[in-house]
Order: structure tokens, then C-alpha cells, then sequence
């Protein structure tokens, strides 16, 4: 039987709330029931938004939750030239094409009726012509994934897209729906990775055999099954646990301002306060 590896990915754009101690939670309690082994993974792509003393403090919550994990943390900002070479690879291969279009101009080219979560935006690559007036001028532009010649490079295999789900204890296959999504953006020009792509990558790289994440990223499972039959990578075992909500009956947030771990345990909690708080105890 191969070893049990998952991993925890927090993204240091804020201070760590109840949600995420969940997670954790949820993570390590798997890990020592397998006596497998836990990752840290820093999902820091996005660095307008990410600071070292989030980070900082996401290392120091962990530990005060009596949480540590297995071999040196991996940062995802120390590696956008893998992420840039995978995309490049994609390009080659005729999988990726560059999108010029806003996000107003992709909302405004939704049909009549259709619902955001129900519909993708799938496009083609512009005339080679056009294409090199907009770089001359400087325009953004994103890597998406063409959705179309995905199926083509996969043949019968695109059909058949899935993953395997053991969120209820049992092993059962899941069908990809990708409508939702269209041609997903990998990379944006100021960016070279996606959250899409920089953690299949990763995933595939640190041979994590278990992703155990919260219930919101089950329909993004879909992408990454798609992204890893294309790049060939191996394909995880997915758990998703229940969200903790907030009063709002919304899911906790950074950007909303939900308590930080840390507010807490100034009132005196203790990781076992918390666990019960997320129910797990």
C-alpha cells in the first residue's frame, strides 16, 4: 500500500480564522489515522495580496494548534519558472491560447438567461496579426485553457474525466462537469500561475496521494482532473469536509474580517476549545 501523503495550503493574504483551523483539523486528523504525512504548502501567487507577516503568522498558529508537518514549507512564489515552463509546454501543444478580453466583456458576452455557475466563457486565439498589434500596445492578456482543443488532444479520454471521492468513508467515482468553467484562465500576463495550475503542479510534484479541502473547492475538482489528464500527472485521492459558517450563514472569509485564530486564544481558547467549536471534538 503506498504511503499517505496530504497536504495543508493556506494563502498568507490574511490571518488564519475558525474555517481554517477546520481544515487543519480535518488534514492532520487523516494524516495520523493513516500515519501518513502532512505537507505545508504556501499558495502565495497571488503577491499583491500576500505578506510575509501573514505568513509569519500562519507558521505560528499552526504550531500553537499543536500542528506540524513534514519537511521543509514550499512556497509557491520561489517557483513561477516551473509554473511559466508548464504553461509553456501547454502553448506548444496548442492547449492554451491568449484571451485580451476583460472581465466586463466576458460578463457582457454571457447569453440571455444563463446562470454565472451554469456557463463558461470558451473563445479561440486571435489572428496571429491582431494578436501581435494588442502585445505591441501593451494590452493584459490571460492564459486560458481551450476547452476545445483539450477534448481533441484526449480523445474518448475527455469524456470520461473524473476523480474519486472518499468524503462519506466510501470510495465512489465522480464525473468532471466542466460547463461551469469554459476556458479556465492558468496564468495572467502580470502572473504565471493560476491557483488552478500552481497546485495540480505542486500536488503532482510532492507526491500528494490525498487532498482533504473544504466542500467549496469540490467543483474546481473538475479543472484539476482535466489539467492532470493533460499533463499526465498523477491523480489524488479528494475528501471534502463541511464548512464552518459564520452568523451571516456564509462561509468564514479573510476578506470579510472573520475572527482570526489569534483573537481567540487572546481570550483565552485553547486548540481544544476550537476543535470543539468546529465540531471535531
Amino acid at each position: 500500500m503506498s504511503e499517505f501523503v496530504t497536504r495543508f495550503a493556506p494563502s498568507p493574504t490574511g490571518y488564519l480564522h475558525l474555517g481554517h483551523a477546520c481544515s487543519a483539523f480535518h488534514v492532520w486528523d487523516a494524516a495520523r489515522a493513516a500515519n501518513g504525512r502532512v505537507l505545508l504548502r504556501i499558495e502565495d501567487i497571488d503577491q499583491t495580496r500576500c505578506r510575509p507577516e501573514y505568513e509569519a503568522a500562519i507558521l505560528e498558529d499552526l504550531r500553537w494548534l499543536g500542528l506540524d508537518w513534514d519537511g521543509p514549507v514550499r512556497r509557491q512564489s520561489d517557483h513561477f519558472d516551473d509554473y511559466e515552463a508548464t504553461i509553456t509546454d501547454l502553448r506548444m501543444r496548442g492547449l492554451v491560447y491568449r484571451c485580451f478580453r476583460t472581465r466586463r466583456e466576458i460578463a457582457a458576452a454571457m447569453p440571455a438567461g444563463a446562470r454565472p455557475d451554469e456557463w463558461g466563457f470558451t473563445g479561440r486565439p486571435l489572428p496571429a496579426s491582431e494578436e501581435e498589434k494588442r502585445l505591441a500596445r501593451g494590452e493584459a492578456f490571460a492564459w486560458r485553457l481551450s476547452l476545445a482543443a483539450a477534448e481533441d488532444a484526449l480523445g474518448p479520454r475527455y469524456r470520461k474525466l473524473g476523480y474519486v471521492d472518499e468524503s462519506d468513508g466510501t470510495s465512489r467515482a465522480v464525473a468532471a462537469d466542466l460547463r461551469p468553467f469554459g476556458d479556465v484562465v492558468l496564468g495572467r500576463k502580470e502572473t504565471p500561475a493560476s491557483y488552478h495550475l500552481a497546485c495540480c503542479h505542486d500536488d503532482a510534484l510532492q507526491g500528494v496521494t490525498h487532498v482533504i479541502r473544504g466542500e467549496d473547492i469540490r467543483e474546481m475538482t473538475s479543472v484539476h482532473a482535466l489539467l492532470q489528464a493533460l499533463m499526465d500527472w498523477p491523480q489524488p485521492v479528494y475528501r471534502f469536509h463541511p464548512l464552518i459558517l459564520g452568523p451571516d450563514g456564509k462561509k468564514l472569509s479573510k476578506r470579510a474580517g472573520d475572527r482570526g485564530l489569534r483573537a481567540w486564544r487572546d481570550e483565552g481558547k485553547t486548540p481544544d476549545d476550537l476543535r470543539r467549536m468546529t465540531g471535531l471534538s
